[in-house]
């Protein structure tokens, strides 16, 4: 439901949407520093879930030129009747829902083809939007960034609950515990994290995979073994995450999407997400 949510307030926002971040931001390539600006903005294309940031062209080390072949093809988003869809953060840079240019940021080093998207719009005259995989790393001041800019508009809130949270998959218990710490994150749903000490581990294996939150850090991944079912990457964990995700140090959290989770003796529906 708090997707839902989020995604018909997306829908009701058509317009591209800019909020200035007051911060020091920088972005690596090629071993070096490509941007270097004091005046960024944060920029969310209509629809889109993710905002990207945007710095005046000057702030770039680089000449930007337009761009060719794949980085140039139009990737236009499809249109239902509502208008665009809603953009996952998955989306590629190049399909936008605003008029502009993609440009090449042209360095002695080398290409970042497509890196650059300079919007029609008068709000952004002189600037361009960047595209965050062209570039190895980013920087807002001397903390780095993982994964995407962060949402000003979002937040991470981490509490201690005594309640009796139990998750289960086709009656068996993969964790029960009284000691969950919940993490609310805006707008996804509830996030249960349990000690390990009340989590069936035995049920649990590690697996390679591992991804990236702006927001938490990285998480690495277990599949559950439920009779001669395998249930891949159902369950995760924030080994060193980042500092407002730090109650959650060395919990596992599950994917209620797809167990049954029951809060004091009462099942919950399971939400509905791209996870799901």
């Amino acid at each position: 439901m708090a997707t839902r949510m989020r995604q018909v307030i997306l829908r009701a926002l058509p317009d591209l949407r800019v909020h200035p971040v007051g911060k020091w931001v920088r972005a690596s390539a090629f071993g070096r520093t490509i941007v270097d600006s004091r005046r960024v903005q944060l920029v969310w294309e209509p629809r889109r879930v993710v905002g990207s940031y945007a710095v005046p062209e000057e702030d770039i080390a680089g000449q930007l030129v337009p761009a060719e072949g794949e980085a140039a093809a139009e990737n236009p988003v499809p249109m239902d009747d509502d208008g665009p869809p809603v953009l996952d953060p998955h989306t590629p840079f190049g399909a936008h829902t605003t008029p502009g240019t993609p440009l090449t940021i042209r360095t002695d080093a080398g290409d970042l083809p497509g890196a650059a998207f300079r919007p029609d719009d008068p709000d952004l005259a002189g600037c361009v939007v960047l595209d965050w995989d062209a570039f190895a790393q980013w920087y807002e001041e001397d903390e780095p960034v993982l994964a995407h800019p962060r949402d000003p508009f979002d937040r991470i809130d981490c509490l201690r609950s005594s309640r009796h949270v139990v998750i289960a998959s086709d009656g068996v218990t993969l964790a029960d515990t009284t000691r969950a710490t919940l993490l609310f994150e805006t707008p996804l749903p509830t996030r249960y994290y349990v000690p390990r000490e009340d989590v069936a581990m035995d049920l649990l294996d590690r697996t390679d995979s591992h991804t990236l939150c702006a927001y938490k850090g990285e998480a690495s991944y277990w599949s559950a073994r439920i009779g001669d079912t395998v249930l891949q990457d159902v369950a995760w964990s924030y080994e060193e995450p980042r500092h407002d995700a730090a109650p959650v140090a060395g919990l596992i959290a599950f994917y209620t999407e797809k167990l049954d989770l029951a809060v004091d003796g009462e099942l919950q529906r399971r939400p509905r997400t791209p996870w799901s």
